[in-house]
């Protein structure tokens, strides 16, 4: 309860709202296995100190999350960068799933657009082109030597969205949904997407991710492209692990607020309220998915605010977090306050909600 780990919290400080802080257990309830379940490929299972048998998946335990609240939910699920300075950084909770059905040499990243298509040596963006016709590529000559097919063995066969066609005799190309795909020469650092930049070029996205509120822009900005809100203001979002050894979020509303309030106007409602407003919603707005929500919240505490509450703001939430603006950006396209708190606020503090960030090789906000 004095950990004190991180600012702003000095060491010897209390945690706040410890009455009604809940335990790890509480908050990331373990996966429990069937009494007489057994061991199975990466499935296996360990004891806990409780007692209680729990399913582990490759050696980490499992675990569900209370913030997730509907089937398909993965609220809690975060990836973090690691911490600076020989620390351990922030902990990452990530949502398990079944790894991505792509060929051999080829991976994928999540980002705020969706699953994108990357190599898997230096991670380099994959792209089509739109000249290309189904399972025939229209790039060869010089056009070759600037997009490079991602080439396929002869053994290669096709399967789901994947298929293998022979570009020149004996050699083949992959193609992800009949479009050809390639990697771009000038592509010098990893992720990279410079060669989205070409007329009749595209990044590769094996799934779209659900689109943001209508009203809102996208504004470039000196590292990359950022959303933002109808006036054009860098949106950004709040992260927070709490500053305790078993870092609980404090990112959510119904979590404690005083990591927030400190970070935003040093413990200072007020000044929190001028300088990281909440990013309203209009009256008649609806949600298109689960990932974009509208919320009501008291702007006082920072919670939900009760059903009817006078004075209640509906704002817009990401994954039923509040988004912000930063009254300290000028014009469209301002993030001064992108990395604002610990680890590039990575552990605590806020991001500007990046669309594309390689601009300038800006931290990912995924």
């Amino acid at each position: 309860t004095t950990d004190g780990l991180m600012s702003p919290y000095p060491a010897g400080l209390i945690l706040p709202d410890l009455a009604t802080r809940p335990s790890c257990a509480q908050e990331w309830p373990p996966v429990r296995a069937a009494q007489g379940a057994r061991p199975v490929g990466d499935w296996t299972i360990i004891k806990r100190k409780d007692g209680i048998e729990q399913w582990a998946y490759q050696g980490q335990a499992l675990y569900t999350s209370a913030l997730d609240r509907e089937p398909g939910d993965t609220y809690g699920g975060t990836r973090r960068s690691g911490g600076e300075g020989g620390g351990d950084g922030p902990a990452n909770r990530i949502p398990v799933g079944p790894p991505p059905d792509v060929p051999p040499g080829l991976a994928v990243r999540t980002t705020a657009l969706g699953r994108l298509l990357l190599t898997v040596d230096g991670s380099y963006s994959v792209y089509f082109y739109d000249k290309d016709a189904r399972n025939h590529s229209s790039c060869d000559g010089a056009c070759s030597e600037t997009w490079k097919p991602v080439l396929a063995p002869a053994s290669a066969r096709s399967h789901g969205a994947w298929t293998a066609f022979e570009r020149t005799p004996g050699i083949w190309q992959w193609a992800f949904r009949g479009k050809p795909i390639y990697t771009y020469a000038p592509d010098k650092t990893p992720r990279s997407q410079a060669g989205s930049d070409v007329p009749g070029w595209h990044d590769v996205y094996l799934q779209r991710a659900p689109v943001s509120p209508n009203e809102f822009t996208v504004q470039i900005s000196i590292s990359g492209e950022v959303l933002a809100d109808p006036h054009g203001k860098t949106i950004y979002i709040y992260r927070c692990g709490d500053d305790a050894l078993d870092q609980l979020s404090c990112d959510d509303p119904d979590d404690t607020q005083a990591y927030r309030l400190a970070m935003c106007g040093g413990g200072d409602v007020e000044r929190c309220l001028d300088n990281f407003p909440y990013v309203l919603a209009p009256a008649n707005a609806r949600s298109e998915s689960r990932t974009w929500t509208v919320m009501e919240i008291d702007p006082r505490t920072g919670h939900r605010a009760a059903k009817g509450q006078s004075g209640a703001l509906k704002v817009w939430a990401y994954r039923d977090r509040p988004v912000y603006t930063y009254a300290g950006d000028e014009t469209p396209g301002d993030i001064h306050a992108d990395s604002h708190g610990e680890f590039k606020g990575e552990r605590e503090g806020f991001k500007a909600f990046w669309l594309r960030d390689d601009f300038f090789g800006a931290d990912s906000a995924d």
